[in-house]
C-alpha cells in the first residue's frame, strides 16, 4: 500500500530511541524526509545514521524542548534542512514519576513546558504553510494513561490529558483545511522507559525487573510488551493519504489493555 509519503518532510519529537525512532524509521521507510529532535546529539547522530543506512534521508537536530526557546530554534532548523514540513510527530519523552500527592512546582512548570506547551508552539507554527498547501498531519504521541491513569505518574496522566484535549479542539478547527490532528495512545512497549520504570518497580518491590515485566507482560491480553515498529508503522498510516478521513481520533495501541 502506498500511504503517499514520498517527498513529504516530518518532524519527529523524541525521534532518537523508543517509540519516535520507530515513527521516525516507518515514515523514512515509506519515503519521507525526517528531522529527528532529541538532547543527546550522540543518539541523535546514531539514529539518523541507521535511518539513512536503510535508504531513508534523515536529519539530527539537538535540542531541549524544556528550554522555552527550543521549538522555534527547531522548527527553524528542519524547515531550513527539508523546506516546509508536512508532517509534525510531537512525542515527549516521558516525565519523572511523580505521585499526585507531592507537589513540585518547578518540576511541572519544566514539564508543562516540555511537553505542552512546546507541542502547541511546534503544531500552531506550522498551520501556516500547512493551510498554504493544503496539507498538514499533526499526530499527537500520548499514553493510555490519558484514559486510565497509571499510578505514580501524574506528571504523565494530566500534562498528556490537557495536550489530548487541546489536539481534539484543534481538529476541528483546521479540518477543512487539509490538515488532521489525530492522537495515538501507547500502552506497554519494549523501550529503554518501560525498562527503567520496571527496574524502579523492582526496587520498590524487593523483586527482579524481570519479574516486574512478566506480570506486566500477563496483564496485556496479547500477553507481551508492543515493539516500536508495530507503533511506527500505524503513525505512518495516520501520516499519509490514505488517512484523509481521519481526524480528532484518539487511538489505542496497547495490545488490548485498555479496559474501556
Amino acid at each position: 500500500m502506498d500511504l503517499g509519503l514520498k517527498g513529504r518532510s516530518a518532524l519527529v519529537l523524541g525521534g532518537s530511541a523508543g517509540l519516535g525512532q520507530g515513527c521516525a524509521e516507518a515514515l523514512a521507510a515509506e519515503g519521507a524526509k525526517v528531522a529527528i529532535l532529541a538532547r543527546d546529539p550522540a543518539k541523535l547522530d546514531a539514529a539518523a545514521e541507521r535511518i539513512e543506512a536503510l535508504g531513508g534521508t534523515a536529519i539530527a537536530i539537538a535540542a531541549d524542548l524544556a528550554e522555552e526557546t527550543a521549538p522555534a530554534r527547531a522548527l527553524e532548523a528542519a524547515t531550513a534542512e527539508l523546506g516546509a514540513i508536512d508532517i509534525l510527530v510531537a512525542n515527549c519523552g516521558g516525565p519523572p514519576p511523580l505521585p499526585a500527592a507531592v507537589f513540585d512546582k518547578d518540576l511541572w512548570r519544566a514539564q508543562f513546558q516540555a511537553m505542552m506547551l512546546s507541542t502547541m508552539e511546534l503544531g500552531t507554527s506550522l498551520l501556516p504553510s500547512m493551510r498554504e498547501r493544503g496539507f498538514g498531519r499533526i499526530l499527537i504521541i500520548s499514553s493510555t494513561s490519558v484514559i486510565e491513569p497509571i499510578p505514580g505518574l501524574v506528571l504523565s496522566n494530566a500534562i498528556r490529558a490537557g495536550i489530548t484535549s487541546w489536539a481534539k479542539t484543534l481538529a476541528a478547527e483546521v479540518a477543512g483545511d487539509g490538515i488532521t490532528v489525530n492522537t495515538v495512545m501507547p500502552g506497554s512497549f519494549a523501550t529503554d522507559r518501560t525498562r527503567r520504570l520496571d527496574a524502579m518497580d523492582a526496587e520498590d518491590q524487593n523483586t527482579t525487573p524481570e519479574e516486574i515485566a512478566k506480570h506486566a507482560q500477563a496483564q496485556i491480553p496479547i500477553g507481551r510488551y508492543g515493539k516500536a515498529a508495530e507503533f511506527g508503522a500505524l503513525v505512518a498510516f495516520l501520516a499519509g493519504d490514505r488517512a484523509a478521513y481521519i481526524t480528532g481520533t484518539t487511538v489505542p495501541v496497547d495490545g488490548g489493555l485498555l479496559k474501556s
